[in-house]
C-alpha cells in the first residue's frame, strides 16, 4: 500500500470516464475561450488548491453561472466590430473607385476642358424707329450685357436670397443646400425644392440642355466646379444675370426689365428686382404679363427672403409689396412685330450672315404705327361682325417709298401671318388706274368720252356695281364712279399686255395675266406692292421702291449697311401724273370714296371690291403719304357686302387725318383741271415720256369737249349697243367678274 501511494498518490474520481478522455476534455476547455464546462481550468501542473494525495477531498465551490456568457458576449461584439470595419473599408474603397469612374465617365462626355469657354451670346437684333426708340428685338438673347457694378446692389442680392443663400461660401456645389432640398422633398413626398446653386444653373444655361436626367445633373455639377475654379464669384454672378431666362422670350435682366417694366435694369426698384428674381423658378408660368397675381405672390416671397438675409430691412420689404409697375405695355408688342418679321426676312440680303448683335434703323414712325394699329383694330372691333370681316392690313409710306407704318393683321399674338406683305389678293377696281394711265399715255385725256353700256366678250358679260349704265361719260367720270364696262372697253382698246407692262413699270412685281379681265383687277397682288405702285402718282412720276431699313450697325457702331438714295427713274411723264391725279381726286369728291377727306389737303385714290365682296380696298394718297387698306377674310370667304368705299375708307380717313396733323400742306403734283394743248405743254417735263406703242389698229382719241369737264352723266338706255371692242386678244373668260368697283 505504501508503495502504491508513493507511486501515484490519490486520484480524482472519474465517474466512470476513462482518464484519457477526461484529460482531453479539460485541455479543450482550456483552449477555447468561454468554451468547455463551467469548471475552473486546470493546468498540467498540480495546483496549490488541489489537496494532497494523503489529504481528504475538499468540497468544490460552484462557479458563477453568468461569467462565461459575459465573456462570450464581449468576444462576439469584438468580432462583429472587426467584421464591420473590414467590410466598411472594402465598401469605401469600392465607393471611391465608383465615384472616380463616374467622374471619368461624365468628363468623357463633356467637351475637352481646354475647349470649354464661355460661349458667345447669339446675336441680338434691335429694331428701332426713325426717332431711335426701340420697336422690337429679335434673337435668342434679347438683352444687352450689363455689368454687375452698374446694377443696383439689391438686384443681384435678390437672386442670391431666393436661389443660393450660400453663393459666396460654396465651391460650386452646396452640400447643405442639397441635403436641405432632399429632406424637404422627402417630407413633401415629391420634388418641391431644388439644390442647384447659381453656378450650377449658369453651367446648365451655358453648356447643357434643359433635360432632366441624372447624367445632366452630374455634368452640371462637374462644370460648376470648373466654373468656380476658372472665374471669380462676381464674374459668375454677372454671367448668370445676363444669361438667365425670364419668360416671354427675355434672356438676361436687361431684356426682362425692358420687357416687363419698360426701363433699363439699372433703374428697377426693390419690388421690381424681387419680381425678376422670382421669375427664375418658373418663367413661363410666372411672367407678369401673363400671370400678374402669381408674379406678385412670388415677389413677396423673395422680399421676405431678402429681409431674412439682411439684404434689405423689414420696412423696405413691407414698403415694396404690391408696387412693381408690371402693367407697363411691353416694348415691341402688337402689330409692329409684323414689321420686325418683314425686316428679318430681308436682313440676309442686306448684310448676309449675322455673327454679332446689330441695331437696325428703320423708317417706321412709332406714332404713326400706333395710329395705324388703332385704326385697323378699332374699326374691325366695331364693324367686323356686321360686315363679316375678320382681318385687315394697312401700309403707309412716303411718296419715295419709306414705310412709316405697317399693320399685317388684327392681332399678332393670334396670327403672325403678314397680310400686308405675304398675302396676295385680287385688288378689284383699285387696279384700274393702271388701265387709265395706259390710255393717257396712248393719247387719251381725262375728258375723253367713252360709252358706258352693257358689253359681252366671248360670252362674258361684266356689269357695273349698280347694274346701271350712263351712256357717254368722260374717263374722269368713269374712273370716279368705277364703271366696269368703261374699264373693260378701255383695257381692250389699249391692250391688256400694255396694261400689264404699265403696272410692272410702276412697281407691281406679282405675275399678272394679260387678259380681258385684267381691267377689273383679277390678278392677285400684295398690299405693299400696290401701295408702292401708287407712289409715282404722289411724287411726280418717279419709281419708288417700298423699303423699311435705312442703316444697320453693330452695337459698337460699325456700319454694316446704309441705304443709298433711289435713282430718279421717271416712270410716268409729269403731264400724265397730273391727268391721273385729277381723275383720282374726283373719286374722293364725287365718286366711290366721298367719305375720304382730309381737311386742307388735296387727296386722290381709288376704291376696289373683288368678286362676291371677298376683298375690300382703298388706296389713297396726298403729297405727304400714300396709304393702302385691305379688309377681308383669310379663307377668301365673302364678306357681307363690304365694299372699298365703306370700311376701308373709314380706316384710311381715321389714319390719314391723324397722320397729317401739324404737317405743312402740299399740293398734289401737276394737278390740272384743263387739258388743252397749252396746259399739257406747260406741265410737260424735259424727260421724255415712256415709250408706249398703241394697240394695233387703234389711233389716239381726240380730246373731247374742248378740254372742259363733262356734265354729270345721265341714265343711258340699258339696251344701248356697245361700241366695238378693238384689240380683243381672243381670251375666253371662264368665270364672271361683275360687281367690281
Amino acid at each position: 500500500m505504501g508503495s502504491a501511494k508513493k507511486k501515484g498518490g490519490r486520484k480524482e474520481p472519474l465517474f466512470g470516464l476513462p482518464a484519457a478522455l477526461a484529460d482531453l476534455r479539460l485541455t479543450a476547455a482550456d483552449r477555447i475561450p468561454g468554451g468547455g464546462d463551467d469548471r475552473p481550468k486546470k493546468s498540467t501542473a498540480k495546483r496549490k488548491s488541489e489537496p494532497a494525495d494523503d489529504e481528504p477531498p475538499r468540497e468544490r465551490k460552484a462557479p458563477a453561472k453568468n461569467s462565461g456568457n459575459k465573456r462570450r458576449s464581449r468576444s462576439s461584439i469584438s468580432a462583429g466590430l472587426g467584421r464591420l470595419v473590414y467590410w466598411g473599408a472594402v465598401l469605401s474603397l469600392w465607393g471611391v473607385i465608383a465615384v472616380i469612374g463616374v467622374v471619368i465617365w461624365v468628363g468623357a462626355h463633356l467637351p475637352p476642358i481646354q475647349s470649354l469657354e464661355i460661349p458667345k451670346r447669339p446675336p441680338t437684333i434691335q429694331i428701332v424707329g426713325m426717332d431711335g426708340s426701340l420697336l422690337a428685338q429679335r434673337g435668342e438673347m434679347a438683352g444687352a450685357n450689363v455689368s454687375l457694378k452698374d446694377l443696383p446692389p439689391y438686384l443681384p442680392k435678390a437672386f442670391i436670397a431666393i436661389e443660393d443663400r450660400r453663393f459666396y461660401s460654396h465651391f460650386g456645389i452646396d452640400p447643405v443646400g442639397i441635403l436641405r432640398a432632399l429632406v424637404t422633398n422627402v417630407l413633401h413626398r415629391g420634388v418641391s425644392q431644388g439644390g442647384s446653386t447659381l453656378t450650377q444653373q449658369l453651367a446648365k444655361n451655358l453648356f447643357l440642355t434643359q433635360e432632366r436626367t441624372m447624367a445632366r445633373k452630374l455634368q452640371e455639377a462637374e462644370l460648376a466646379i470648373w466654373l468656380e475654379r476658372k472665374h471669380s464669384k462676381n464674374e459668375i454672378l454677372e454671367l448668370y444675370l445676363n444669361r438667365v431666362y425670364f419668360g416671354s422670350g427675355a434672356y438676361g435682366v436687361e431684356a426682362a426689365a425692358q420687357k416687363y417694366f419698360g426701363k433699363p435694369a439699372k433703374n428697377v426698384t426693390i419690388a421690381e428686382a424681387a419680381m425678376l428674381a422670382g421669375l427664375v423658378k418658373s418663367p413661363s408660368r410666372l411672367a407678369p404679363n401673363r400671370n400678374p397675381e402669381g408674379a406678385e405672390q412670388r415677389a413677396q416671397i423673395v422680399l421676405a427672403a431678402m429681409a431674412d438675409a439682411k439684404f434689405i430691412t423689414d420696412a423696405q420689404a413691407q414698403a415694396s409689396i404690391g408696387h412693381p409697375s408690371y402693367n407697363v405695355k411691353p416694348v415691341g408688342a402688337g402689330t409692329v412685330n409684323y414689321v420686325a418679321d418683314w425686316i428679318g426676312e430681308v436682313l440676309d440680303d442686306l448684310v448676309g450672315q449675322i455673327d454679332d448683335s446689330i441695331k437696325v434703323e428703320t423708317t417706321i414712325d412709332p406714332k404713326l404705327q400706333a395710329v395705324a394699329e388703332s385704326a385697323v383694330i378699332d374699326e374691325l372691333a366695331a364693324k367686323s361682325v356686321k360686315f363679316n370681316v375678320s382681318q385687315g392690313a394697312l401700309v403707309a409710306m412716303t411718296p419715295d417709298g419709306a414705310v412709316r407704318a405697317m399693320v399685317g393683321g388684327r392681332n399678332y399674338s393670334d396670327s403672325q401671318y403678314n397680310r400686308a406683305v405675304t398675302a396676295k389678293r385680287q385688288p378689284g377696281s383699285s387696279f384700274k388706274p393702271f388701265v387709265y394711265l395706259t390710255a393717257m399715255e396712248q393719247g387719251l385725256t381725262p375728258d375723253t368720252i367713252r360709252q358706258d353700256a352693257p358689253i359681252e366678250v366671248k360670252g362674258w358679260r361684266p356689269e357695273n356695281y349698280t347694274h346701271e349704265y350712263f351712256g357717254n361719260v368722260t374717263l374722269t367720270q368713269a374712273l370716279a364712279m368705277s364703271l366696269n364696262t368703261v374699264a373693260i372697253r378701255l383695257g381692250l382698246e389699249v391692250g391688256p399686255k400694255n396694261v400689264v407692262r404699265t403696272a410692272h413699270r410702276l412697281g407691281i412685281s406679282s405675275k399678272l395675266e394679260p387678259n380681258a379681265s385684267i381691267a377689273l383687277g383679277t390678278s392677285e397682288v400684295s398690299v405693299v406692292e400696290l401701295v408702292g405702285a401708287y407712289a409715282p402718282f404722289a411724287n411726280g412720276g418717279f419709281a419708288a421702291a417700298p423699303h423699311v431699313v435705312t442703316r444697320i450697325r453693330t452695337l459698337d457702331g460699325k456700319l454694316l449697311y446704309m441705304r443709298q438714295p433711289d435713282e430718279h427713274n421717271q416712270v410716268i411723264d409729269p403731264r400724265y401724273v397730273g391727268m391721273m391725279n385729277s381723275m383720282m381726286r374726283e373719286t374722293l369728291i364725287s365718286g366711290t370714296a366721298k367719305k375720304a377727306e382730309i381737311p386742307g389737303w388735296q387727296a386722290a385714290g381709288k376704291t376696289g371690291t373683288s368678286q362676291d365682296y371677298r376683298d375690300a380696298w382703298f388706296i389713297g394718297y396726298t403729297a405727304n403719304l400714300v396709304t393702302g387698306v385691305w379688309l377681308g377674310n383669310d379663307d377668301n370667304s365673302p364678306t357681307k357686302k363690304a365694299t372699298g368705299g365703306g370700311l376701308p375708307v373709314e380706316v384710311w380717313t381715321r389714319f390719314m387725318r391723324a397722320a397729317h396733323e401739324g404737317v405743312q400742306v402740299a399740293a398734289l403734283p401737276s394737278l390740272q383741271t384743263n387739258w388743252g394743248p397749252a396746259n399739257l405743254a406747260q406741265i410737260s417735263s424735259q424727260v421724255s415720256p415712256p415709250t408706249q406703242a398703241p394697240a394695233p389698229g387703234l389711233a389716239p382719241a381726240p380730246v373731247s369737249n374742248g378740254g372742259y369737264r363733262a356734265p354729270p352723266p345721265t341714265r343711258a338706255n340699258v339696251n344701248a349697243r356697245p361700241e366695238a371692242a378693238a384689240g380683243l386678244d381672243g381670251w375666253l373668260m371662264d368665270r364672271l367678274f361683275g360687281g367690281n368697283r
